[in-house]
């Protein structure tokens, strides 16, 4: 599967790395599943209760919206160096729900609901990130005042925070002292004026009692502490892989490659740089190259897949996707891919499992607008124009544009029967939309 941009406003297969919007890839998530799975644990969360997010944004910073959700942007995790820093910062967000400090924003969350809630989290992102541009076309169109204040945890909360976070590493066996890693990382910062902060500063006050209260704490914990695990140290390689494969000028990562031999995840980088530049035999190769190290690894098998669809080989694509669903028949990102790579194909029989292939992803992970879009697209095909507009106007929706939403809404609610499943969609929909239009309205 590629690296999903999806942007609030738009949704394209590149877009610059200063746009707002979630990166969604099957192998990013899964690295972020691994690496965070004994931090969830130590802090009493199940595996599958907690979903965290990426936001492609170059500035440092993390956050929690709801009970169910920790987002982090790109920048921090590509500013930090070891895999337990990152734990930390999961750590960190974790307590914050963990400690009750989300009851204020709760309502707010309740009434978003769970996608309209990840269109808020952006929005307010883009304000606090001084991004005013981006902000004024996401979804909930949340001043920048107004998101610090959503986001913006006191410094007794932070403080709380830090030692629950500590308390789950050392529990999980995680080096504590990476949370000092991660804070030193913004030292000076309340210093600046609040334009030339980072973020981050802005929603976790950080002091220099808080920094010395952390590396105390640190000391406490620090005999608890266990070599890295080399699954940990595996997953965080091949996650900074992708990222920097695929958001970096790929002349620069190539020439930081070259004296990197190869080795997995240094081949890994050659192969997203090779496509971004792009070379198709040259990144073609490589992946061939990563397969032959593990043949039954279902995202190499996606990111070939997304290669050559790119290249508009889409018979291989096909074939490519086909092989990562079986090895990983329920990730959803991956099903879209071979959705997506059987419409391009356009066969009447292509086109025809796409849907189906479409709907089943949409099943498991309905607040993907890419999936919506694509799954529109397969809907028109198979003369389903009603249905369309249904998927459609959800696309929308999550992307806060409510009028063009109601627009299908509407245009399904006079073709469907009354009370059919799309019928009852496309109702939601409408309701969402004259709720987002009227609040809208308030606000002026």
């Amino acid at each position: 599967m590629r690296l999903i941009l999806v942007v609030l406003g738009t949704c394209i297969a590149f877009t610059p790395v200063h746009a707002m919007g979630l990166i969604r890839d099957a192998e990013i998530e899964q690295a972020l599943r691994q690496l965070a799975k004994p931090v969830l644990r130590s802090a009493g969360f199940g595996s599958s209760r907690i979903r965290i997010l990426i936001i492609n944004n170059p500035t440092l910073n993390a956050f929690v919206i709801d009970a169910n959700h920790v987002f982090i942007h790109s920048g921090l995790i590509m500013k930090l160096h070891r895999p337990e820093a990152l734990q930390a910062v999961i750590a960190h967000e974790l307590a914050h729900i963990a400690n009750g400090h989300l009851t204020r924003r709760a309502t707010n969350a309740r009434v978003a609901g769970r996608v309209t809630a990840i269109g808020l989290a952006l929005a307010a992102a883009a304000a606090v990130s001084g991004n005013g541009q981006a902000a004024a076309g996401l979804a909930a169109g949340t001043s920048s005042s107004a998101a610090r204040r959503f986001f913006a945890h006191t410094r007794s909360e932070e403080s709380s925070a830090d030692q629950s976070a500590l308390r789950y590493m050392a529990s999980a066996g995680v080096d504590p002292e990476a949370m000092t890693d991660v804070l030193e990382l913004f030292r000076g910062q309340e210093a600046l004026r609040p334009g030339r902060q980072d973020p981050y500063t802005r929603t976790h006050p950080l002091t220099q009692d808080r920094l010395r209260a952390v590396k105390g704490y640190v000391a406490g914990f620090k005999s608890r502490t266990k070599p890295t695990t080399p699954e940990a140290k595996y997953w965080y390689g091949r996650m900074s892989a992708k990222l920097s494969g695929f958001l970096r000028n790929p002349r620069y990562v190539l020439r930081r490659t070259e004296s990197k031999g190869n080795g997995e995840i240094a081949i890994l980088r050659r192969a997203i740089a090779y496509h971004r530049t792009p070379d198709l035999k040259k990144a073609t190769k490589e992946l061939n190259a990563l397969l032959k190290i593990r043949p039954r690894d279902p995202y190499y098998h996606e990111l070939k897949g997304q290669i050559l669809l790119e290249g508009r080989q889409f018979g291989g694509a096909v074939a490519a996707y086909r092989q990562a669903l079986a090895l990983a028949p329920r990730e959803p990102l991956i099903e879209a891919g071979l959705g997506r790579a059987l419409l391009a194909e356009g066969s009447r029989g292509a086109t025809q499992q796409a849907l189906k292939i479409l709907i089943n992803a949409r099943s498991r992970d309905p607040g993907d607008p890419q999936i919506l879009r694509n799954l529109a697209v397969a809907y028109a095909k198979n003369g389903q124009n009603a249905q369309a507009s249904v998927a459609t106007a959800e696309r929308y929706s999550i992307l806060g544009r409510h009028k063009d939403a109601s627009v299908h809404a509407k245009r399904a609610l006079g073709v469907l029967p009354r009370g059919s499943s799309g019928w009852l969609r496309a109702q939601d929909v409408l309701a969402a939309s004259q709720v987002a239009t009227s609040s809208k309205r308030k606000r002026r």
